[in-house]
């Protein structure tokens, strides 16, 4: 049930109408936007009227949420949702926010490199793999704790923010110090015992769709971080699984737009996962902005072709400042700018 309060119900109107709601079995969700305070009850209870909410002193309306996701819904934030960080960058604002760098980190002169080269692009995050989930378990899977501070201590070095991907439980507290945000990778979409969690975590998260999840399946992972109390979610499309094998994934663009319409999270795009090839990465990330995006999470390597991880759908730091002076371009025809 969503209960919306009136832009001058009083902190008296609103605590009792919370605690009708705990009464009647409700575990209770509260936000405050611009104009009024938004209370979401999460629960079954056996037995209850929303027509007794409409009537209660301070409430402007009351109503059933027909959708199996309570918290992700829009209605819960009709303005939607601005995730802030600490140096002032906003994502789900006017701004465009960019997030690249390396698949991995392999060294302090590879990923200092990188920061150097993404900040002098625009970006403000710099993203690289500390643990990796391989595929193969020979694979290249990370250089661990090392591999956080390196990435804290150049991203520091350099003014950026760190967005790097947990894999476990045991992951979270290890990494708290030294990153700005989680990643949530696609194959950890469903982890939900993760996802649980690191709902009770006070740090932003970006959560990855599952390369053959739905777009209801991805709102629903989205509820399990969001009813910890953690509202700093970002959701990103990063291509799925068809029939097509021309390209890594299929790149869905059109999840962009429909996620924005049923969710007040903010929606990234990442087109490197999304297509797996080095020069289609800028006609998707230019695609994903002019289908709504609020940001991209992209690969960028100082020399691809002797990466040790996804050198193939990294881009060339000439092509990332290439693509960010076009997302200039692009962005005032949508009504956003890049920061």
């Amino acid at each position: 049930m969503i209960v919306a309060m009136q832009d001058h119900a009083t902190e008296e109107h609103i605590q009792r109408v919370i605690e009708r709601m705990v009464e009647l079995g409700f575990n209770v969700h509260r936000t405050t936007g611009a104009a009024q305070t938004i209370l979401a009850g999460v629960g079954t209870p056996e037995h209850f009227d929303v027509a007794e909410f409409k009537v209660l002193a301070g409430v402007h309306d009351a109503y059933r949420i027909s959708s199996p996701y309570k918290l992700a819904g829009r209605s819960f934030r009709p303005e939607g949702t601005k995730v802030k960080f600490p140096n002032g960058v906003v994502v789900g604002g006017n701004e465009i926010v960019i997030m690249a760098g390396p698949c991995s980190v392999e060294s302090r002169e590879q990923i200092l490199t990188s920061a150097k080269q993404v900040k002098a692009a625009g970006a403000q995050f710099l993203r690289g793999g500390a643990y990796k989930p391989r595929s193969s378990p020979y694979s290249f899977q990370g250089m661990g704790v090392e591999g956080l501070k390196l990435l804290r201590e150049v991203a520091d070095e350099t003014g950026l923010l760190v967005i790097t991907e947990v894999m476990e439980i045991s992951q979270i507290e290890v990494m708290l110090p030294y990153i700005d945000c989680f990643q949530i990778g696609a194959r950890n979409m469903q982890n939900f015992n993760l996802l649980r969690e690191l709902g009770h975590v006070r740090k932003p998260c970006l959560l990855k769709r599952g390369i053959a999840a739905t777009i209801e399946e991805v709102l629903l992972s989205a509820e399990y971080i969001l009813s910890g109390g953690n509202y700093d979610l970002i959701l990103c499309e990063r291509g799925i699984r068809t029939y097509e094998t021309y390209t890594r994934n299929t790149m869905d663009i059109s999840a962009i737009p429909v996620l924005k319409k049923l969710t007040h999270l903010p929606v990234f795009g990442d087109p490197s996962h999304g297509v797996g090839i080095r020069d289609l990465v800028p006609p998707m990330a230019l695609a994903s902005v002019a289908a709504g995006a609020d940001g991209l999470l992209m690969e960028m390597h100082p020399n691809p072709d002797k990466a040790m991880s996804d050198g193939a759908q990294s881009l060339y730091p000439e092509q990332l400042e290439k693509l960010v002076a076009q997302l200039r371009q692009l962005a005032p025809i949508v009504g956003r700018k890049i920061a």
